[in-house]
């Protein structure tokens, strides 16, 4: 199984730990399936370097917790849900990587930088792709809901697109951003997943709502890291938001405070030295304390509703996982 920070398996019900090994054979059956090597490598190149694992873990906590004891009326259909959300994050990250022009993805060179633009675009669309022929079988309202969550992804890329360099960009701007791009993945891994373990409307729009702020809560405490993180940690460069113009939380709120932050920010392309002085502003500006509880008060949001499923269990698991979250430095 991927290295992980989050690889908490000390708490977690065997069960799952299973069905998480489960999914990484199915990503690994997946990613050999294309008749060219080429996409494999690519494909393989990321999805195999170590990344969080963070959704698929969310959602099939999610599935458990809301399984009440003595049933579990959809595991194998669940694995290949946290297959396709683990699909879908790895084709949004190959894209990502093509828009801000990334040379490390996970501690190592990205996929753009090794493969060339066109083969990892290509590779985007693949496993794209493959994470639609799994969820294809399932229930109409299932393929709509990852359908909605694909559309508000690409339309929180083209927002944030829209905003940067934009030192007029608010809060709120950014949270329209992190909740169509980050928190969407989540909310859909923890709606499917509660329904498939059976789950009435109720029970399921609160798994939606709770997945909402796990996901919110971890666009925020990356952002922070991308400011405050060590990169043989993060696997990353330090201050990638700010060399790529993007809006993250620091900045947002900083931009408010700092004229001189305005005028770098809406600067384009920005030298080491302005890096330097961007960072230290951002420090000085006493934003970092405000981003680290906004994203504890999303997280206190889930744990309110996590505490209301029904088992036991897998219902604490994921309580530590939602609190990792939190706290974490990777």
């Amino acid at each position: 199984m991927s290295s992980s920070a989050f690889a908490v398996l000390d708490v977690f019900p065997p069960v799952v730990a299973e069905d998480l090994e489960r999914v990484e054979a199915r990503l690994a059956a997946v990613v050999r399936s294309s008749r060219e090597p080429r996409l494999t490598e690519i494909t393989q190149h990321l999805i195999f370097a170590g990344g969080k694992r963070i959704r698929q873990m969310a959602a099939l906590l999610m599935f458990h917790a809301c399984v009440f004891p003595g049933r579990d009326p959809r595991r194998s259909d669940m694995i290949d849900v946290a297959t396709a959300l683990e699909l879908i994050h790895s084709a949004t990250l190959l894209h990502d990587d093509i828009i801000d022009g990334s040379d490390r993805r996970r501690g190592q060179e990205s996929a753009l930088r090794r493969f060339g633009l066109a083969d990892t675009l290509v590779a985007g669309d693949f496993v794209f792709s493959r994470a639609f022929e799994l969820c294809a079988r399932f229930e109409e309202e299932v393929v709509r809901w990852a359908s909605a969550a694909c559309v508000s992804l690409t339309e929180g890329e083209m927002l944030q697109g829209r905003l940067r360099h934009n030192p007029t960009v608010t809060l709120n701007d950014y949270l329209e951003i992190i909740g169509r791009k980050t928190a969407s993945l989540f909310e859909l891994g923890a709606r499917t997943a509660a329904y498939l373990a059976g789950a009435g409307t109720d029970t399921t729009d609160m798994a939606a709502e709770t997945g909402h702020h796990l996901g919110m809560a971890f666009q925020m405490i990356d952002d922070l890291l991308d400011v405050a993180g060590r990169p043989s940690e993060t696997g990353k460069p330090i201050s990638t938001d700010l060399r790529d113009g993007n809006p993250s939380m620091p900045i947002v709120l900083a931009l408010e405070r700092d004229p001189e932050l305005r005028r770098l920010f809406s600067k384009g392309a920005l030298d080491d030295d302005d890096i330097s002085r961007t960072v230290q502003r951002i420090h000085a500006s006493g934003v970092l304390e405000t981003v680290r509880a906004r994203a504890e008060s999303h997280v206190g949001l889930a744990l309110e509703r996590i505490r209301r499923f029904p088992n036991a269990h897998a219902r604490e698991a994921l309580a530590t996982l939602a609190q990792r979250i939190a706290t974490r430095s990777v």
